[in-house]
């Protein structure tokens, strides 16, 4: 065989203007369909061939193919099918002028898509020393219908760049993929985790009568607390999702005393205010930000802005922030809703309970925000509130 330098090869001047031009493309784009289809473009014009293609190897189907020869769509083929499988087993390129006399050349393909092959030049994609595809020309374009040596060096030369932008795309979409693999496996146990953190805070209530849905309504509140306090979203959801423990304690304290329908003895106070001590406790060893903050909630939800609650007096900012604004949405929904041993208050005078409570019992800047959207607050409860709509509290008969 004969391989004649073709007369209207391109100038080196010219190869490299190509690959100016294609490098910024080639370099923006990350799905290695696109990739092929550039590189292909590319070598189409550098080599000067009717058709190019990157042929890669599929390990999961045992196959090579490739997303675009030119002219077609998606083509697959056996490992070993003809002058691709060729340079794919050992490693050498091809330069052909004539396919029909090679026996390794597979005409399916031809037969297949109606169309006549002549010229054919393979280069072998290695990257890292492996093998992972082939890049094919076909049919020279030209006076000179036959590939030269000067284009299969060209060849080898776009082969070289192409394997190592591919092998990094596809390296990128494998990370992409396990990235989201990750981030659906971290979703799934986030929401069995919240799930879990639910029933906890439903077991607390669980033996009480009429406050199954308190724990519900206080982290609806709080979540609005926070929200205009300005907090991050992400310290939003710790609270919306660690207020409903803030009586786990309440597991530990008997049913005649948790369900009493009268005024409290002074002993028995005692026992109920246990509650906070014996919800710290559980959560005590508690490792992620979300269980961490519910243990400051059940453990200091019952502290007093001016130092006079329970169980460690703890003052003013010494009350962690969750436990401060859990507190308010506390009592405002104890408040506004009925209970064992009393019916909701009215609006105005849980309005004017919560008022007058801030610098004692909360902290103002809390009460001050609670007082200047009220209305967004306590809408709630009216009869035509979410609560209501939603089954958290009953309808108003």
């Amino acid at each position: 065989m004969s391989y004649l330098e073709n007369a209207t090869d391109l100038g080196d001047g010219e190869v490299a203007a190509l690959l100016f031009e294609y490098m910024p493309k080639i370099a923006a784009e990350h799905k290695t369909d696109s990739l092929l289809v550039l590189m292909a473009d590319l070598g189409r014009q550098i080599v000067q061939a009717d058709r190019c293609s990157l042929w890669l190897i599929d390990e999961e189907r045992n196959e090579l193919w490739t997303k675009v020869a030119h002219g077609v769509s998606e083509l697959r083929i056996p490992l070993s099918a003809g002058f691709v499988g060729y340079s794919l087993k050992t490693g050498e390129p091809v330069l052909v002028d004539d396919a029909y006399r090679d026996a390794r050349f597979d005409r399916r393909s031809d037969i297949k898509n109606g169309y006549h092959t002549t010229s054919v030049m393979t280069m072998p994609l290695e990257s890292d020393g492996r093998v992972m595809g082939v890049f094919q020309a076909i049919n020279k374009v030209g006076e000179n219908v036959f590939f030269s040596k000067k284009d299969l060096e060209r060849l080898k030369l776009i082969s070289v760049y192409s394997a190592k932008t591919i092998e990094s795309a596809i390296r990128a979409q494998k990370l992409e993929r396990y990235a989201k693999q990750l981030e659906r496996k971290a979703d799934e146990l986030k929401s069995a985790h919240m799930e879990l953190i639910r029933i906890l805070g439903e077991v607390s209530e669980f033996r009480s009568q009429e406050v199954g849905d308190h724990i519900h309504r206080v982290a609806e509140i709080s979540v609005k607390l926070a929200r205009y306090l300005g907090l991050p979203t992400d310290q939003q959801e710790l609270i919306y999702y660690a207020a409903p423990l803030h009586d786990l304690g309440k597991v530990g304290i008997a049913d005649m005393i948790l369900n009493k329908a009268g005024k409290l003895t002074p002993d028995e106070f005692e026992i109920m205010k246990s509650h906070s001590v014996i919800g710290r406790t559980l959560l005590r060893d508690s490792k992620t930000d979300l269980l961490c903050m519910a243990f400051d909630i059940a453990g200091a939800h019952h502290e007093r802005w001016d130092g006079s609650g329970y169980p460690d007096k703890l003052k003013g900012e010494e009350i962690p922030l969750a436990a401060r604004i859990c507190a308010v949405a506390d009592v405002l929904d104890a408040l506004s809703s009925p209970r064992c041993y009393k019916p909701a208050w009215p609006e105005e005078r849980v309005k004017e309970e919560m008022k007058r409570s801030g610098g004692s019992h909360f902290q103002p800047e809390l009460i001050d925000i609670l007082m200047e959207h009220w209305d967004d607050f306590y809408s709630c409860y009216k009869p035509d509130g979410e609560f209501v709509k939603n089954g958290m509290l009953p309808p108003v008969k």
